[in-house]
C-alpha cells in the first residue's frame, strides 16, 4: 500500500512540522472569519440574499485559487505558493476586520477565496510529500491539526464576544498570532527538489504511478467523493443552526452545539486515522465512513429531539473526517503529475460546497431544514460507491488508463 516505513530525518521532520503549522494556521483564520459572518451581517446590514451571495462568492474564487496554485506549484513547488499565499489569508483576514465599506467587503471575501484556495492546495501538496516521505499514511492528521485550529479560532472569537471586544481586534489578534507562526515555520517547508525527490523516491518504490501526466480518469471518484463530501459539510456548517432552531426548537447554547459535536467528533476521529488507514487500508476506511455519515445524515432527517440530533452530528462529523485526507492522498499516488492532481480534486471541495449550500438553503426556503439534508445524505451514500477508487494500484496503471 504505502513504501516500506523509513527513519525520518531531521528534514523531514522539520518540515512535517512545518506543515502541520500550515493546516494550524489555515483552521484558525478559516474559523475566525467563518465565526464572524453573523457580525459582518450586522455590520453592513446585509439581507440574507445578499449574505448568500457573499457566501458563495468565496468558493466560487477559491477554485481559481486551487488551479493557480496546481499550474504554480508544477513549475516552482508548493512552497513558496504557500508562503505567499497564507500570508495573504492572514493580511485579507485582518483586513475584514477593519473594513467599513461594502464595496470592500466584496473585494476582500473575493481575494480572500482567491488565497484560501492556494493555500488548501498548496499544502495538501506538502502534506502528500511529507506522506511519501515517511512511507505510512499520516496525511490524516493533517487534517487533524488544522480542527485543532479552527476550534481554536472559534473558542477565541467566542471569548472575545463575552468580554465585549471590538469586532477589529477580534479578527485580528488570533489571526496576527497566525501570521508569526506562518512566518517562523514555513520556511521549513520542502522546496520544490526536495518535492520531486519525494515523487521519484515514491515511484522507485512502486507506491505511485510513473505516468508523467495525470489523466483524469483515476482521479474522478476522488473528485465526486470529495464533492460529496463537501455537500454534506456545506449542510452541516450552513444550517446546522438554522435545523436546531427550526427543526426542534432548540434555544440558547443549545443552538451551535450541533455544529461544535460535528467539529469535535472530526477532529476525534482524524486522530487515530491514519493508523486505520495503515491497517486496513483506504477504501475500507473510506468506504465505512460513508456508511456512518449516512447514518448520522438520516438520523438528522428523523431526529425527534435534540439528543438525537447532536448525536446525528456527530456521526457525520466521525464519517466525513477522513474523506478529504484521503482523496488527497490518492491523489498523490498518481504519477508526476501529483500537483495537478491535487488541484483537481481540491476544486471539487468547492464544488460541492456551492452544490451545497445552494440546494440546502433552496429547498429549506420551499419546503422545510430537514428535508433539506436529504440530498446530502443521498450524495453521502454515493461515497460508499466510490471508495475503490481510493484504494492504491499498480505502477503503471494510471497510464494505461489514460
Amino acid at each position: 500500500m504505502f513504501m516500506e516505513v523509513v527513519v525520518p530525518t531531521p528534514r523531514d521532520k522539520q518540515a512535517r512540522v512545518a506543515t502541520w503549522a500550515a493546516f494550524f494556521v489555515q483552521g484558525l483564520c478559516f474559523a475566525t472569519l467563518l465565526t464572524h459572518v453573523a457580525d459582518l451581517q450586522h455590520k453592513f446590514g446585509l439581507s440574507d440574499g445578499d449574505l448568500t451571495l457573499v457566501l458563495l462568492l468565496v468558493p466560487v474564487i477559491a477554485g481559481v485559487g486551487s488551479a493557480a496554485a496546481g499550474f504554480l506549484a508544477a513549475r516552482y513547488g508548493s512552497a513558496p505558493v504557500l508562503r505567499i499565499s497564507q500570508l495573504a489569508v492572514c493580511a485579507v483576514v485582518i483586513l475584514q476586520g477593519w473594513n467599513g465599506s461594502l464595496a470592500g467587503l466584496y473585494a476582500l471575501s473575493a481575494a480572500f477565496g482567491l488565497a484560501v484556495g492556494a493555500v488548501d492546495a498548496a499544502m495538501n501538496m506538502q502534506a502528500v510529500a511529507v506522506e511519501r516521505t515517511y512511507g505510512m499514511s499520516v496525511l490524516t492528521g493533517f487534517h487533524a491539526v488544522w480542527s485543532v485550529g479552527s476550534m481554536l479560532g472559534a473558542g477565541i472569537n467566542s471569548l472575545f464576544s463575552a468580554l465585549g471586544v471590538d469586532l477589529a481586534w477580534s479578527f485580528s489578534v488570533p489571526v496576527v498570532i497566525g501570521a508569526v507562526i506562518s512566518l517562523a515555520m514555513l520556511p521549513r517547508l520542502y522546496s520544490g527538489a526536495e518535492e520531486r525527490e519525494t515523487s521519484r523516491a515514491a515511484q522507485a518504490a512502486g507506491t505511485v504511478d510513473v505516468a508523467a501526466k495525470v489523466p483524469w480518469r483515476p482521479i474522478i471518484p476522488l473528485c465526486l467523493a470529495m464533492a460529496f463530501l463537501y455537500v454534506g459539510d456545506a449542510a452541516v456548517s450552513n444550517y446546522s443552526t438554522v435545523y436546531m432552531e427550526g427543526a426542534l426548537g432548540a434555544t440558547g447554547w443549545l443552538v451551535p452545539f450541533a455544529y461544535f459535536a460535528y467539529q469535535a467528533a472530526m477532529l476525534l476521529a482524524r486522530i487515530p486515522g491514519d493508523l486505520a488507514v495503515r491497517r486496513y487500508g483506504p477504501a475500507p476506511v473510506v468506504r465505512l465512513g460513508a456508511v456512518i455519515a449516512t447514518l448520522g445524515m438520516a438520523g438528522i432527517v428523523v431526529a425527534p429531539g435534540v439528543v438525537v440530533a447532536v448525536i446525528a452530528f456527530g456521526l457525520v462529523g466521525i464519517g466525513l473526517s477522513i474523506i478529504a485526507p484521503q482523496s488527497f492522498s490518492a491523489a498523490g499516488r498518481l504519477g508526476a503529475g501529483a500537483e495537478t492532481a491535487i488541484a483537481r480534486v481540491n476544486l471539487f471541495n468547492y464544488v460541492g460546497f456551492v452544490v451545497g449550500a445552494a440546494a440546502v438553503g433552496t429547498i429549506n426556503d420551499l419546503v422545510n431544514v430537514r428535508v433539506a439534508f436529504i440530498p446530502a445524505a443521498v450524495l453521502v451514500a454515493l461515497i460508499v460507491f466510490l471508495a475503490g477508487g481510493f484504494q492504491p494500484r499498480t505502477v503503471g496503471t494510471a497510464a494505461r488508463q489514460g
